[in-house]
């Protein structure tokens, strides 16, 4: 796995994770009970952006690192998906 493989690979676990965790905990102003004129009694009044992000860093090393360590070990390779599921590359060695 290149370096730029492992950013792309870490960067799209974060914001999977990131899309995840706001909606948790989140209040809106309907819940808070001070809706602001013009706004929807469901729009957010407090959402911790700042903490969820670290909350999804974290996570998101943990993820990465299996992934990442998968990958880079060898037990799982693209050949290996290819034969449970589509049947493509053909035998080890064999070219088209």
């Amino acid at each position: 796995m290149s370096i730029t493989s492992a950013i792309v690979l870490f960067a799209m676990i974060w914001f999977l994770a990131f899309l995840t965790i706001i909606p948790i905990r989140l209040k809106t102003q309907g819940d808070v009970g001070t809706v602001v004129e013009g706004t929807h009694s469901s729009s957010p009044e407090v959402h911790n952006l700042k903490k969820k992000a670290w909350i999804t860093t974290g996570v998101t090393i943990v993820v990465w690192g299996l992934i990442a360590g998968t990958i880079l070990s060898g037990v799982i390779s693209v050949r290996d998906i290819d034969s449970w599921m589509f049947q493509r590359m053909g035998p080890p060695g064999s070219t088209y």
